[in-house]
């Protein structure tokens, strides 16, 4: 539906061109009008919009539908979530691939250089967020920095990418809980998590605040607790005795590589193909821009929460890779066990083999709350996709309709709809179906990546041409444009190469269209939505709106509580 501000935008679009002196083009007068008169049809059913207090009438049903999403989320919230609210599968389970295939140097030279790209996606998406913090910002910027068709685009493949990680998070649940026993089958586990977290996503977005906040901490006190006691055992506390760099001398630092028997040319291959299950890992990093609609005081909250992710990065990611290459040998038969996938992961071999009793199942524990976790952000992060849809008039205008809590309940039903691809992996070997789901999921995530990237050049480029400082912004990204260009730059080349296994050392169908069927998909898509809005392919510079959704902050005086208690200082402090 299209909202005042969009009409507001296509109106003083043509008005200052105009008095400029400009030609306006048939296109973009046919564009507006179209446009315009949509936005017309669908007002007209909606009366006296201000005594409803903001909510739309549903003509049909005769009654006030809401349509507005709730502020709820703290600073504590934010915080926490961008500090570990996406830390499950890909940090846990996802390394042991890499670490078979690139060895221990090799996955943490991935890792690092996938760490510089993700802090740029970051950067950039932090300085538009709290610039103009909307719901679903990612697509929001997409369309009104790039072009409409972009924006629908990315989009509905945003939506689609956490869909289908919720399917990937919700099929690894019950396998993790088979660690301990196999009496359940694996596909009722499937099925109570499946229904537990689809209903946890239906409470009202504070009560996800808490609980991601909550099991956030537990994840953070999980991984610090297990590099210190990485430390202790790299330096002889355990029956191992003194390990230090042991492994990275026997086998060796780099692993045997993929494909090709030449040792050289196979050890590049490994790593580039660690490189997708890097990028696995690290997303989520930019939930912090979907939550930005949600947050009490985003001007101040968002900043903070992205500067958190080189915290995140160096210490969580960066340092448990480091140390469990210390721990695990690459030639480790347990990294490619397909039996079951908490049984392959490095944090588990590497408790095991130093023999600590008790920790294992402590730790399987947390890995299980964890992936919980991940998968509730997901249902929520894909719910919001669609309603940021629908409240532009790009998907059905149902989808924009919410509970009195502020749940976008349709947007929730269908993600967890998508997620019963969770089941794939019973008919199949449960890591083939889990690396088939992170393929098609991560390319979309890239894709989403690309996109931050290009908006944030364009919204940059309009700040210029306005005659706006970057200095008056309130985030002030760092190492720009050079940051936006660089992450653009690679993450455009991955997204290409990532599927280059199935082109060697013969082509193979199947394993095409699982690496690039996200692309595919991306490709139709925006093809689509180019020949119904008939838009430019990209806009002017001068017609970027830089102002729709930003209205309603700019008139908000934002206050925020003083925290009085301890624990409320303290979490000021964390958050």
């Amino acid at each position: 539906m299209a909202t005042d501000e969009e009409i507001y935008r296509i109106k003083s679009m043509q008005d200052e061109k105009k008095s400029l002196g400009e030609k306006v083009s048939s296109k973009e007068e046919k564009f507006a009008t179209v446009a315009l008169s949509r936005s017309s049809a669908i007002n007209s059913q909606n009366t006296d919009i201000e005594e409803a207090g903001g909510e739309d009438v549903d003509p049909e049903e005769g009654h006030y539908r809401d349509t507005k999403v709730k502020r709820a989320l703290k600073q504590r919230h934010l915080g926490m979530i961008a500090l570990g609210g996406t830390i499950g599968t890909g940090l846990f389970v996802g390394i042991a691939t890499p670490l078979h295939n690139a060895g221990p140097v090799g996955t943490l030279i991935a890792y690092l250089f996938m760490g510089t790209v993700v802090y740029f996606v970051t950067q950039s998406l932090g300085e538009m967020a709290t610039f103009i913090p909307v719901t679903s910002s990612i697509t929001v910027f997409s369309r009104n920095f790039l072009s409409p068709a972009f924006g629908v685009a990315n989009g509905y493949m945003y939506w689609f990418n956490w869909a289908i990680t919720f399917a990937v998070e919700i099929s690894v649940v019950g396998q993790v809980i088979q660690y301990w026993t196999m009496s359940v089958p694996l596909g009722a586990w499937i099925a109570i998590f499946w229904v537990f977290v689809s209903l946890l996503n239906f409470f009202p977005v504070k009560v996800y605040g808490e609980i991601e906040f909550w099991v956030a901490f537990v994840k953070v006190v999980a991984i610090v607790g297990y590099l210190i006691y990485a430390l202790v055992i790299v330096c002889g506390g355990s029956s191992e005795g003194p390990i230090g760099f042991r492994y990275w001398r026997n086998p060796g630092p780099w692993g045997p590589g993929i494909i090709t028997s030449k040792t050289g040319e196979g050890r590049f291959l490994g790593w580039v193909s660690s490189l997708i299950n890097a990028a696995f890992t690290y997303q989520g990093t930019e939930l912090v821009g979907i939550t930005a609609g949600e947050a009490d005081n985003p001007r101040k909250s968002v900043p903070k929460a992205i500067n958190n992710v080189v915290l995140r990065i160096a210490l969580f990611y960066i340092l448990s890779i480091f140390f469990v290459g210390l721990l695990v040998p690459y030639n480790d038969p347990r990294l490619s066990d397909s039996s079951a996938i908490i049984a392959a992961s490095p944090f588990v071999i590497s408790i095991e083999n130093a023999g600590t009793r008790a920790l294992p199942d402590i730790f399987n524990a947390v890995v299980m709350i964890t992936i919980i976790s991940a998968a509730n952000s997901n249902v929520y992060v894909g719910s919001r996709v669609l309603y940021a849809l629908a409240q532009s008039g790009n998907a059905p205008k149902q989808f924009s309709y919410v509970t009195k809590q502020g749940v976008p309940y349709l947007g929730v039903i269908a993600t967890m709809l998508l997620g019963l691809l969770a089941f794939l992996v019973v008919n199949n070997n449960a890591n083939t179906a889990f690396n088939w789901l992170i393929n098609i999921s991560t390319l979309a995530g890239l894709c989403a990546w690309l996109f931050i990237s290009f908006a944030h050049i364009r919204f940059m480029q309009a700040l210029k041409y306005r005659g706006i400082s970057r200095d008056d912004l309130p985030f002030k990204a760092k190492f720009m444009p050079w940051g936006a260009y660089y992450a653009a730059f690679f993450v455009t080349i991955i997204i290409f190469i990532q599927g280059f296994t199935a082109f060697s050392p013969h082509f193979d169908v199947s394993e095409f269209f699982t690496a690039y069927i996200s692309l595919i998909l991306l490709v139709v898509l925006f093809l689509g939505c180019q020949l119904y809005y008939r838009c430019r392919f990209i806009w002017k510079v001068e017609d970027i709106d830089i102002d729709s959704d930003r209205r309603e902050v700019e008139a908000i005086v934002w206050e925020d509580e003083e925290p009085k208690k301890f624990w409320q200082k303290l979490w000021a402090v964390i958050g």
